[in-house]
């Protein structure tokens, strides 16, 4: 039954104030909080859904899109709604959202024509961002058009309903049908329901059509079926750049596999001066060297004496049963941070691995792809991630590039991770660290990182088919494979505390804090290194690897191979810490 205006909730205290909209999914309300007297968005299933015989089916993709969405929120994003609350209403399941009060960017150009470009442009990059981020936490909006993006205020876009009705059903039909949603759809979502990323380039460039010109662009459909080609945007409003034109017409391609691979592609299109011709940069080296520091520093060719230690080894099937443990010993020696403080350093053999995830594996994503043989060196890698008191004792050194944050973490706990740490800010440790001990340190590649937590295994955890919150500190709201739910501590545990480690004597690679890689991000493994380097973008490219998961994050988001990424200079949240490296042998 739907819910009437100033109806008032029996399970939480909403009372209704109106209806936002219905499709063959669900309804959307805007309702008010009764003790916070605030409003809010409320979506929910259509009641004749019960009839169908995939209402189960239905429901529960819809709990669990609604659970992606809301993991997204553990770094609330400027330009994404923030989904509140998942509960029960007389046997209906209701998502509740932030309401973004504002107009619609569909409104705004109804009432006032035309966006000038600039502006535009300044809107696309923020809803490009707040995508790109959906999609690395493996989910696709599907529902990108100007009635989804509502204007906060005069400068700040905001990305609203998630599309997960077409998520769930494919071929539903929401409430901006109404305003010529399938203008900004492609083809193959209309047709097919396509769940691919490509599905969200194209109705970004769509969007960014009807701002740029008031008007929509041809239904995609339409151009496929009766070979229709789309009126280039520059020929409706001619005062557009040739680059915004091409940037469209690019990510309005028909085809998916013409149009750029990722959001972040697209935007470049629309951000990145073209390189000039024949013009290419061989310093690359040089440059990365400077910005680590390595030049000044004369490194000692010798690693301290090895030393033994012995760790326990866990494997678990695919309900986080334990099926084996065993006692295994791995080499390490120890740097001395002064003050009683050590870093130890574990020795990891060389060797060739897998990289990336089978297309069988449960919630991979496409930048997983292709799986490619890598070889990687031998080299040391901290036992831990970094700790609080390992960071203040190192923070305490003589800069060498840039200040940091003495006691930056939001969790106190000198044997907690540190977090709250920029890219940039562990490349300033690594290279105070490294003057202090005259050994080269450095963040491990994504390679070297995935191969180390793999330890031989070939499994989505070194544990195993799944992991639960005995083995590894993530959200245990949230299952993988067959295990069952468990604690959800909602904040850093102290390194170690598991007191497993894996094969190669390793602690935390799955939870707990998302480690910083040295390489930038790409989109997918496509001619991506097989030597275990780095993988580094000649452009001014700010997007730098995270992996492992966190304590907020679900348990998928802490596989082996998932990976993501955030903004190298200014990310800095409590999700998010590093480890250190260094190499078995190299002098510089």
């Amino acid at each position: 039954m739907s819910w009437i205006p100033g109806q008032q909730l029996q399970n939480r205290p909403y009372v209704v104030e109106s209806i936002l909209g219905s499709g063959g999914f669900g309804i959307t309300y805007k309702v008010r909080h009764l003790e916070l007297n605030q409003c809010f968005v409320i979506k929910t299933a259509n009641d004749h859904l019960k009839f169908d015989r995939d209402y189960d089916n239905y429901i529960n993709r819809f709990i669990k899109e609604g659970q992606r969405i809301a993991a997204l929120c553990a770094d609330p994003h400027p330009h994404i709604v923030r989904v509140n609350d998942l509960f029960q209403e007389d046997n209906t399941y209701c998502l509740v959202m932030d309401f973004i009060p504002g107009e619609s960017l569909w409104k705004l150009v109804q009432q006032q024509g035309a966006t000038a470009e600039e502006k535009a442009i300044q809107y696309m990059c923020q809803i490009g961002e707040a995508i790109t981020v959906v999609h690395q936490a493996g989910l696709v909006h599907r529902d990108v058009t100007p009635v989804n993006i509502m204007m906060r205020n005069q400068a700040k876009a905001v990305l609203i309903d998630f599309g997960i009705a077409k998520e769930i059903i494919p071929t539903t039909s929401t409430t901006t049908d109404k305003a010529g949603n399938r203008a900004f759809a492609p083809y193959e979502q209309v047709a097919r329901g396509s769940r691919k990323v490509t599905v969200d380039v194209y109705s970004l460039a769509a969007s960014l059509y009807y701002i740029v010109t008031g008007q929509c662009p041809m239904d995609a459909l339409d151009r496929k079926l009766f070979d229709q080609e789309l009126i280039p945007p520059k020929q409706l409003s001619p005062r557009l750049s040739d680059r915004t034109n091409q940037a469209i017409m690019k990510g309005m391609a028909l085809e998916a596999e013409d149009r750029p691979h990722s959001v972040q592609e697209w935007l470049n299109l629309l951000t990145v001066p073209p390189a000039t011709p024949g013009k290419i940069n061989n310093n690359l080296g040089e440059k990365l060297q400077a910005i680590l520091g390595f030049k000044q520093i004369a490194v000692k060719s010798q690693i301290p004496a090895l030393q033994v230690f012995k760790f326990d080894v866990v494997t678990v099937n695919k309900k986080g049963q334990e099926t084996n443990r065993r006692r295994q010993q791995a080499e390490y020696f120890t740097e001395n941070l002064g003050k009683g403080l050590i870093l130890e350093m574990v020795a990891i053999p060389g060797g060739k691995f897998l990289m990336g995830s089978p297309a069988t594996e449960e919630e991979r994503r496409d930048s997983e792809s292709p799986q490619h043989p890598v070889t990687v060196k031998p080299f040391f890698m901290g036992k831990y991630p970094i700790t609080q008191s390992q960071w203040q004792a190192v923070a305490a050194l003589p800069q060498v590039n840039r200040t940091l944050e003495p006691d930056p973490s939001r969790f106190k706990g000198n044997h907690r991770p540190v977090e709250k740490i920029s890219w940039y800010d562990a490349i300033e440790f690594c290279e105070r660290l490294s003057r202090l001990t005259q050994r080269a340190y450095r963040l491990p590649s994504e390679a070297e990182w995935e191969y180390a937590c793999r330890a031989g295994t070939k499994t989505p955890f070194h544990f195993g088919e799944t992991i639960t919150p005995d083995l590894a500190n993530y959200n245990g709201n949230y299952t993988y494979a067959d295990a069952s739910k468990g604690k959800y501590r909602e904040e850093t545990t102290p390194v170690g505390s598991f007191q497993i480690a894996n094969a190669f004597g390793l602690y935390d690679m799955h939870g707990n804090v998302w480690e910083w890689c040295e390489d930038h991000w790409h989109d997918n493994y496509e001619v991506a290194p097989s030597d275990g380097s780095a993988w580094l973008s000649e452009n001014d490219n700010q997007l730098r690897l995270l992996r492992g998961g966190s304590w907020y994050y679900p348990p998928w988001c802490c596989r082996c191979a998932d990976r993501s990424w955030r903004n190298a200079p200014v990310s800095r949240n409590c999700l998010i810490g590093f480890r250190v490296v260094c190499a078995a042998a190299w002098t510089l």
